[in-house]
């Protein structure tokens, strides 16, 4: 008897419910762990990093963690410590995480800072303000 697949509906927000679920989880386990201070790398001594993501893959055998050092300063940097770290940190998210497999990781700049950045600065233009400064009254008489 063949097996019938249903087909993957694209779900807004990441993926599945189970690839959610699971990236959170993964998200909690890295936090602690960096948090903790349990990597020894002089390169991530004195910053504090934070992890606002993780996205599995749908087989779950991939997670991209994304982070941010605070302040946003030295990223290269702290990648590629973790990075060089990336065996250490999987064998702890394998312990904390209970799945078939430990996931892959693969480490990536949270840049939702920055476009909130660059939002917020558009937002700022003369151009905009101008239009928001507007009376709502007129507007609706204009309309009419």
């Amino acid at each position: 008897m063949p097996r019938h697949h249903q087909k993957k509906s694209s779900v807004p927000g990441g993926g599945s419910q189970r690839q959610l679920r699971v990236g959170e989880q993964v998200r909690h386990a890295m936090a602690d762990i960096l948090a903790q201070g349990n990597v020894h790398d002089a390169d991530l001594e004195g910053h504090i990093i934070t992890v606002p993501e993780v996205r599995m893959s749908p087989d779950l055998k991939l997670a991209t963690v994304y982070v941010m050092p605070l302040g946003g300063r030295d990223t290269d940097i702290v990648i590629a410590a973790l990075e060089r770290n990336k065996k250490f940190l999987r064998g702890e998210v394998a312990r904390r995480v209970n799945l078939k497999f430990a996931p892959d990781i693969r480490f990536r700049v949270d840049e939702r800072f920055d476009e909130a950045e660059r939002i917020e600065k558009l937002l700022r233009t003369p151009a905009v303000q101008k239009d928001l400064e507007q009376d709502p009254e007129t507007d609706r008489e204009e309309e009419r």
